[in-house]
């Protein structure tokens, strides 16, 4: 079961997130709008600090190695 916080908005805040949610369809509350922005953002700073797999160097490492072998 998921346990939940309570998280305070300044009121001028929280009656436009209202005012966006009652001209979209998908969100039934200005806390479900809220959770969904904050997932989103938070998932992209989450992404922003993974790092890439393989750096520039690397990658033409991996090729000279790969044509050294005569697979390119």
């Amino acid at each position: 079961m998921t346990k939940y916080t309570t998280v305070s908005l300044p009121v001028t805040l929280h009656k436009r997130v209202e005012k966006l949610i009652a001209e979209k369809e998908g969100f039934k509350s200005v806390s479900d709008y809220v959770t969904y922005i904050l997932r989103e953002v938070v998932a992209m700073h989450e992404t922003e600090k993974t790092p890439a797999p393989f750096t520039s160097k690397d990658v033409e490492v991996i090729k000279s190695r790969l044509k050294a072998l005569g697979y390119i």
